[in-house]
């Protein structure tokens, strides 16, 4: 097994696959990354047995071969050179020799045969996503999913698919994201929850680009395909909650604001909160809404006002600090509308602009009891 390729490729499609490897593994394979030796290519495979992450690099090679080699080492390694060609060989005592323009360098890899293999997708549907529009989405609502491992269902991203469009959801029970395309449908109607870690990965490679990402899936796998990259996961088991109940219907009080003013308001006022309930309360009435925030264990308050336009009656509401500068943050728009119907139903927030044609976000935050 003999080939030539450069050294900041390949280091480039490592620091992309090792995304997926954990910090403790039970297995000691898992610690490695598959080479796939073909005639000018090179694929390269890490895996944790939930998520599988394949890449193909061009390499200057007439050869074929696999072996595993350990991740962190060759990372370590490749992170060291400026850019320049490495030639990598296979020695008799199950060392890899790689040779650059400083030296030489050897370490031991492991037996290919002994690296799980990621899962084949039966009887798959797909659906194709612009790369961007995919990243898009899963920044809209990972955020607001839960990290309750009684909970499953809810630590990941639940994907509805059909005719009318593509609408991605994420709920922890105190916020909710809906982030839906209508300018985007699936051949059929079909919806599954795809966990975290596998998103975040897609998330880092997929922003901004250009790439057109083929998604096959059924009902316990789905695949991931774009350019010369192909991730496969394991999908999370269980029924999604029905989460368009708890969203209110009628809201009649609407309040209009700039989000940035708004975010760095409540960011500074629960800095006096109580520590433990990060409670803020927001009081509007006419054009103007107070914000509020008190810790009485230490005697800590402050109170800010901020202009706004407003249509309903005066109205009194608190709201977890943390889960709404989350929501915020994670906006793009100028202007966003806060919809309220009653203190003790949920508030929603919508981007009044900046929303490319068919892209609809809704955020919902639950309020907390004021202690009067």
């Amino acid at each position: 097994m003999n080939f030539i390729v450069s050294s900041t490729q390949l280091l480039r499609q490592l620091q992309t696959l090792s995304g997926v490897l954990n910090s403790s593994n039970t297995l000691p394979i898992l610690d490695h990354i598959l080479f796939e030796l073909h005639p000018g290519e090179l694929r390269l495979t890490a895996t944790d047995l939930e998520t599988t992450i394949s890449a193909t690099i061009q390499v200057e090679t007439t050869h074929e071969g696999k072996i595993a080699i350990p991740a962190r080492l060759l990372l370590d390694t490749l992170k060291t050179f400026p850019e320049q060609p490495l030639t990598f060989s296979q020695s008799d005592n199950n060392t890899l020799e790689i040779s650059s323009d400083q030296g030489k360098y050897a370490l031991a890899y492991a037996n290919a045969e002994e690296f799980p293999q990621a899962a084949e997708i039966m009887d798959a549907s797909s659906v194709t996503v612009m790369g961007d529009t995919l990243a898009t989405a899963i920044t809209n609502t990972i955020f607001a999913s839960g990290n309750d491992d009684l909970r499953p269902v809810m630590s990941g991203v639940f994907f509805q698919l059909s005719s009318s469009g593509l609408t991605f959801v994420a709920t922890d029970a105190h916020k909710l994201v809906k982030y839906e395309r209508t300018d985007l449908e699936a051949p059929e109607t079909a919806e599954f929850i795809m966990p975290k870690k596998p998103l975040n990965l897609l998330k880092s490679v997929l922003i901004g680009s250009e790439v057109e990402v083929k998604i096959d899936y059924n009902n316990s796998n789905v695949m991931f395909s774009f350019d010369d990259t192909v991730l496969i996961c394991r999908l999370i088991d269980g029924k999604y909650p029905n989460y368009e109940a708890v969203i209110p219907k009628e809201n009649p009080n609407v309040m209009s604001i700039n989000r940035v003013q708004f975010l760095n308001t409540v960011k500074r006022v629960s800095i006096f909160s109580n520590k433990t309930t990060h409670q803020i309360r927001l009081r509007i009435a006419g054009a103007e809404l107070h914000i509020s925030a008190e810790d009485i264990d230490y005697s800590n308050k402050a109170e800010e006002r901020l202009a706004c336009a407003y249509q309903g009656d005066d109205m009194q509401i608190g709201f977890n600090a943390r889960f709404l500068s989350e929501m915020l943050s994670n906006l793009n728009s100028e202007e966003i509308q806060l919809e309220l119907s009653l203190p003790n139903r949920a508030g929603i927030v919508t981007p009044a602009d900046g929303l490319d044609e068919g892209e609809k976000v809704t955020m919902l935050v639950m309020p907390v009891m004021l202690n009067n």
